[in-house]
């Protein structure tokens, strides 16, 4: 019986081990969401040098649709099913979803078209190229950064007609392609469609592009984000 007792006190105690192992493995992975918007790439072209900051941390991408209902779960319960994803932004839209961000640069705002369309053959736009094209922008205060140019184009450059949408998918790069529209977008959103070029235009217009994440990270975030900023410069 003593032996007995023995055995199932080890097995009790490895039992325990092997349960704070699991927990201490899962805590070791950065859960990183992905979608046709939020690619990862950035991550990805980081990792190596990541790596020898946070040695025992892994990626692990988590796939989502980016739809409006997913967008919104999502970004405000950052830290249960994934940790960050990556992506645009700026204080109104973290005040919106109740989310934090990590600015790793400020991307130019640039202009998609198709590739039949008439400024697809050109490397850089001016403002006058817009000039009767339907130019597809976020709605108001969706940005602040979006506003400042919109404020620019009503006041400045009637010519272009300026058409409201509420929400960053693929269908947003569906219409433009299909109503030859001009759609704002990023150089990030490079391969998100196919059969849609992105160009810079000749303005001044940037939008900050980071990693979206709890307000109150985990310790293995805060460390694998501290080794995101140390990377990128940001940490001066």
């Amino acid at each position: 019986m003593a032996q007995d007792a023995k055995y199932i006190i080890q097995y009790c105690k490895d039992s325990v081990t092997r349960a704070k192992n699991v927990m201490k493995k899962s805590e070791d992975i950065i859960r990183i969401g992905t979608s046709s918007m939020t690619p990862a790439q950035v991550l990805v072209d980081l990792w190596p040098k990541l790596q020898e900051e946070c040695p025992g941390v892994k990626f692990q991408l988590v796939p989502f649709d980016n739809t409006p209902e997913n967008a919104r779960e999502i970004l405000a319960n950052l830290g249960q099913n994934i940790d960050v994803i990556a992506g645009i932004f700026d204080e109104t839209m973290l005040n919106l979803r109740r989310c934090a961000g990590l600015e790793i640069s400020k991307e130019p705002i640039c202009a998609a078209v198709s590739i039949h369309h008439r400024l697809a053959g050109k490397d850089r736009l001016t403002v006058q190229d817009l000039y009767g094209e339907k130019f597809m922008m976020m709605r108001r205060e969706w940005s602040h950064y979006v506003d400042l140019l919109r404020d620019d184009l009503w006041k400045n450059h009637p010519k272009i007609q300026i058409v409201d949408f509420d929400f960053y998918d693929v269908n947003a790069f569906n219409q433009c392609e299909n109503n030859d529209c001009v759609l704002m977008a990023v150089p990030k959103w490079q391969y998100v469609h196919p059969l849609l070029k992105i160009l810079p235009v000749d303005w001044s217009y940037t939008i900050p592009y980071g990693l979206l994440h709890s307000p109150d990270p985990s310790p293995v975030v805060k460390q694998f984000l501290r080794a995101v900023q140390k990377e990128t410069g940001r940490d001066k």
